[in-house]
This record gives structure tokens, sequence and C-alpha cells, in this order.
């Protein structure tokens, strides 16, 4: 597959009720065991990759190292590959695109695009997230790639899940602001009540992304809300890294 063919093949996966299911990694000898076991594509996740190679989430890993990291994990399979890419390094909208071009002339074809204000407090104004999600489609444009948009919102990872409800009117506000912008998918880490997943599935114009992490344990169980993808986050390195553990221990 040429890499527009990836972008259109990765879109394609994200069916209502059957989520593309992604086991995030963070090197390319992790996304090649995936691609052996019949992964349809690769995500990597911003926590793992930093992690791995001794940085803090947030940016901190340098963003020549981050995509050198991609550039090899691209070239490393032949399914798709869609990065996290955090806040996209930059406030800027254009610079932000710039940024993103880079991610796909690494050979990637998909994108998380987190609301966060990355080093600082808060989410960025829907205004604000629109221009810079606009600002990456028409560079995607430029480079020829349908480039597959994640658009993530922050306004219930990490916070009380007692105020998730309250916070859904928000959350569905940023949905369609994000998909008239050209956003492809809209992902709700943090938020796990199934009865909210629900509402946020009903309401949205996008495919809808969670995050398995709470009393999202079984895809079977989301793929009955009607979520498009299912993605790990950096539970796959925590489960590495204990196993890891678990493996030196008993040499002992």
């Amino acid at each position: 597959m040429s890499q527009a063919e990836k972008a259109t093949r990765l879109a394609d996966l994200h069916q209502k009720g059957h989520p593309l299911v992604l086991y995030n990694i963070w090197d390319a000898g992790g996304a090649k065991v995936l691609e052996k076991a019949d992964a349809p594509a690769i995500a990597t996740g911003s926590w793992s990759m930093a992690a791995a190679h001794g940085y803090a989430d947030g940016e901190s890993i340098p963003l020549d190292f981050a995509l050198g990291i991609v550039e090899r994990i691209c070239a490393s399979v032949d399914v798709p590959v869609t990065v996290d890419f955090e806040g996209g390094y930059a406030t800027d909208p254009d610079e932000v695109a710039e940024n993103v071009r880079r991610v796909i002339r690494a050979g990637a074809v998909g994108i998380n695009f987190e609301d966060r204000i990355v080093k600082g407090e808060g989410l960025h104004s829907i205004s604000a997230q629109v221009a810079r999600i606009r600002a990456i489609k028409a560079v995607a444009a430029d480079e020829g790639i349908p480039l597959v948009v994640n658009a993530r919102t922050d306004l219930f990872l990490g916070t009380d899940p007692a105020s998730h409800d309250a916070r859904l009117a928000e959350a569905m506000e940023r949905e369609a602001a994000y998909a008239e912008a050209g956003a492809n998918c809209f992902f709700v880490p943090g938020l796990t009540d199934a009865k909210l997943i629900s509402r946020v599935v009903d309401g949205a114009s996008l495919p809808v992304n969670v995050m398995m992490i709470g009393d999202l344990k079984s895809i079977k169980d989301v793929a009955a809300l009607g979520v498009s993808r299912a993605s790990y986050g950096p539970g796959p390195f925590f489960e590495f890294l204990a196993n890891l553990k678990k493996a030196c221990m008993s040499l002992e």
C-alpha cells in the first residue's frame, strides 16, 4: 500500500460497534510483533515512548528524537501507523502544522491530537483548537495524505468521575467543532462510565475512541456501546515493565 492508501485504510478500520483495537507500543520491535500477530494498524503511546527512552510525558522527549523513532516504526511494518502526537509540540497553528508535516514525512498516516495545554494548565479554547486542526488538515492535504486526526479532549482524563456528567455538554460541543474542522475521530480518554460513553457515541458525528482503563476491561463491552476505536495508552508499557521485573527477580 502507498502511504495515502494506508491512511484511507486506517480511516476505514473505524467501524461503529466493531472497534479498531490498538495496543499502543513505543518502538519498532513492538510494532513488528503486533504486525505478526495480525494487528491491522499500529499506534504509538506518548507516555510509553517517552518513558522507554528516559523522558517524562508531556513533549519532554525531543521532537527530532521522537520522529526518528516514528520513522523506524513506519519503516519496519507494512500496516498503517498512527502517532500519539500530544499537543503538536507547538501552540501556534502554523507551527503545529509544520510539525505534523514532519510526522507525515516520517511515514505515519494518523495522529492523536489533544486539546490539553501541554506544559500549562487547562484546555485550549474550542476556537483555538479548531484553528490548529484546520492547519493540520491543510498541511496533510498539501502532502497528499488523508491524515486521520484523532481529536482528543482531556475533559475527562485525570478528573473526578463525579464531574463527568456535567462535562458532557462541553465534550459534545468540542466534538462538533472538531468534526467541522476536519477531525476524523473523537477520543475521550478517562471517560469510563458506560452510560456516558453511550451518550457520546449517540451524539457524535465522528467515530468515538475510548481508552481501556478503569472499568473498561472488555473490548466486547465497549463494542456494544458503539465505540469505533479502543486503545490501551500506557497500559502495555506498564505490563512490560512488570513482566521484566518479575523475570529479573526470578533469576535470584
